[in-house]
């Protein structure tokens, strides 16, 4: 190969939406390029293979990349929903039917999972993410990296992204700062990147923001020490779009050739449109400032992902537009049913079907919001809305009023008209939350309350009497403590994709049970963001004897009467709703959690019985916390370490078994990675605030 050629494989460029331009022609005839971005015509993707395969210099296919993020023509419930499954399997299944339909059409890479944890719900790329837990992250990642690569016969290529701690962009702003000691990075947001590289991850991209004074895709210690050196990754790193020219505007490159030159050394295989290595790697080369052996080495790894994506295999496939299935749209409604999260019930839920039901809001009726972010190919017209389902299940005895035109509206001219459906009915249903465009990249908010005149309809409504039931339809958490106050029965659906009239319908009318635990914390007002339960101790936390409300500070009160521990003054310093918290049609209890003998290559084991209380079968997820409680650096006060989510019928008991192997108590301390034996408090419930609790000594 020339150098010329080489470089070619470094470079991706954008497609031209459904058609074959010359200048991209010939540039795959040269072998010019190694990958095109966003397109997806199946006509236009046979030809370019075809030349590439044909006529340029050494038949070297194309990989065709396109974000493929929670579904292709059938969407799945955002990441952040999905999350809410607590559901590896149905993850991986997601993912997998997500491949098959992209990879009929030509597709063969996605820029996906989103493994960025993610702590600020202000962050607008929080929807794409799996919340804020580690474990539950690096399982559900793990999971979708699977899905999309291992059907032989409709493989996609996957790509972890962001390289790293881009969830934890200051002020919750995209693209941001961020500044994270070593200890952080390894102990919270490397984890997830490192089991998703192990379950065989073939592609990483680099985080956008700068890291600790370096943006990732100059940064040679990430890509290099850590993640080619330490885990032994030998697939490609791409670029964000275009973040090596962005290089120059960061300031941490004189000019494009420079940040050319940085992100060839760091290790980034391949340039996503910015056209920096196109236009500079051949010159730096000749001018002695790149070795060529170091453009071979590039190149190589591209080829050795494009030969493990089969897309050097015979026969050549021919592609065509994918087709939806039932059996796509039936999974779709599964992992919507199981990622909506019941939050509230005041015995109105399950819904009976004889009485009469009004419906309400700007969500009720809206097949394309209710995909949410990060959609481009999903089939609009097979959504099944809020208000579909209903009508279906209801007939004439639903009512439905938009009330508002949006989520951001305003105005109230529509609530009296409104108050009157309600007063006609037996239940009202309000279907609030976001549009879909309201998060996702770069669409971040500094008030996460719900937009528009939403709060103030729901106050409107309770103020009846009747039942009120919300479904929120959201790409983040928001904070809602007003509504949940006025609600009698409260549903996070999140932004639940094709099937979110049905799903709804199931959970509420009780045809399957609430099952969705929260992924993230959900906070009562945006001021205690980031708001997380894994935390740290502090030396001096709040109890609730010290915590005092601003109202409640005598006038000319001593400094020392308010408590002098770590609590804001204007708001119950407990979240809204804890992490892994969420209700069932039934109830479950815990007991008689025990410690068992251990195996060789296990720290401690341990069981608990689970029993379904209730007079129906109901699902739990049982989740159980460890606190290291004397270590060599401060550790949070609870991390997840196991979970299962199980079914059980009325009266049904189960005894479950949790074994804790030596590295998932490890550590890093800021010198190294360790394991210290001592004592640990264990925790096994059903959120991260509650649960049978237990001291082990570990030896």
């Amino acid at each position: 190969m020339s150098l010329e050629q080489k470089i070619g494989q470094l470079v991706q460029v954008e497609g031209a939406y459904g058609s074959l331009p010359d200048h991209l022609r010939e540039a795959v005839v040269c072998g010019a390029v190694g990958s095109i971005i966003n397109e997806v015509d199946p006509a236009t993707l046979n030809e370019l293979q075809r030349i590439a395969r044909e006529e340029s210099p050494h038949g070297i296919p194309l990989l065709i990349g396109r974000d493929v993020i929670h579904g292709f023509h059938t969407v799945f419930p955002i990441p952040l929903g999905m999350a809410a499954s607590w559901n590896d399997t149905l993850v991986e299944q997601a993912a997998r039917l997500s491949a098959w339909e992209a990879a009929q059409q030509g597709v063969n890479w996605t820029f996906s999972p989103m493994l960025d944890v993610s702590r600020d719900p202000r962050w607008g790329r929080i929807a794409e993410s799996f919340g804020e837990d580690p474990l539950l992250t690096a399982r559900l990642g793990a999971a979708m990296v699977r899905g999309y690569q291992n059907d032989t016969e409709h493989p996609l290529v996957s790509c972890l992204k962001h390289f790293v701690g881009y969830g934890a962009c200051e002020a919750g702003k995209d693209y941001n700062t961020t500044n994270l000691p070593e200890i952080e990075l390894r102990n919270v947001y490397l984890p997830p990147f490192e089991a998703a590289v192990r379950a065989g991850a073939l592609t990483v991209m680099p985080s956008f923001s700068d890291l600790n004074g370096m943006p990732p895709s100059g940064n040679a210690w990430l890509l290099r020490d850590v993640l080619r050196g330490e885990w032994q990754f030998d697939g490609l790193v791409v670029s964000d779009w275009a973040s090596i020219s962005q290089l120059v505007v960061h300031g941490v490159a004189e000019n494009e050739a420079n940040a050319a030159a940085q992100a060839a050394r760091a290790g980034v295989n391949m340039d996503m449109v910015s056209g920096a290595y196109a236009a500079h790697l051949a010159q730096l080369v000749e001018a002695g400032a790149l070795n060529e052996q170091l453009v071979d080495e590039l190149v190589l790894e591209v080829l050795r992902v494009k030969f493990a994506a089969g897309l050097f295999d015979a026969p050549v496939r021919v592609y065509h537009m994918a087709t939806q299935t039932p059996a796509a749209l039936a999974l779709a409604q599964e992992v919507a049913e199981q990622s909506i999260v019941l939050l509230k019930n005041n015995d109105v839920l399950p819904l009976a079907i004889e009485g009469r039901v009004c419906l309400l809001g700007p969500l009720a009726d809206q097949p394309y919001e209710q995909l949410g972010t990060w959609v481009f190919d999903g089939d609009v017209a097979r959504s099944v809305t809020i208000r579909e389902a209903f009508a279906a299940t209801f007939g004439g005895r639903l009512s439905y009023d938009p009330v508002l035109e949006t989520s951001r509206d305003r105005s109230q001219a529509g609530f009296d008209a409104a108050a009157t459906l309600a007063w006609q009915s037996d239940v009202v249903v309000l279907a609030l939350g976001e549009e879909a465009i309201l998060s996702g990249e770069a669409h971040c908010r500094s008030d996460i309350q719900l937009p528009g005149a939403q709060s103030a309809l729901v106050e409107h409504i309770a103020a009846l009497g009747k039942p009120v039931i919300v479904a929120i339809l959201a790409g983040r958490p928001l904070a809602i403590s007003e509504v949940v106050e006025r609600a009698d029965a409260l549903l996070y659906a999140w932004h639940p994709g094709s099937m979110a009239g049905t799903a709804l319908l199931n959970v509420i009318t009780g045809g399957v049970d609430a099952s969705g635990r929260l992924p993230v914390t959900l906070p009562r007002r945006v001021g205690q963001v980031p708001i997380y339960y894994a935390h740290g101790h502090t030396g001096k936390p709040a109890t609730p004897e010290t915590v005092i409300h601003i109202d409640d500070i005598d006038p000319k009160a001593p400094q020392t009467s308010i408590g002098n521990t770590s609590f804001h003054l204007d708001v119950d310093p407990s979240p809204l709703f804890p992490f892994g918290f969420g209700l069932s049609y039934t109830t479950f209890e815990f007991h008689n959690l025990r410690e068992e003998a251990v195996a060789d290559d296990e720290a401690v084991a341990m069981a608990v019985d689970v029993i379904n209380s209730g007079a129906r079968a109901g699902v739990t997820v049982a989740q159980l916390y460890v606190r290291d409680l004397v270590a060599s650096a401060t550790r949070p006060v609870r991390e997840l370490k196991a979970y299962e989510r199980l079914t059980l019928e009325a009266g049904e008991r189960r005894t479950l078994r949790f074994s804790i192997s030596r590295d998932a108590l490890s550590f890093h301390n800021g010198r190294a990675k360790v394991f210290e034996p001592g004592r640990f408090r264990i925790w096994v419930g059903e959120h991260a605030a509650c649960g049978l609790s237990a001291e082990v000594l570990v030896e």
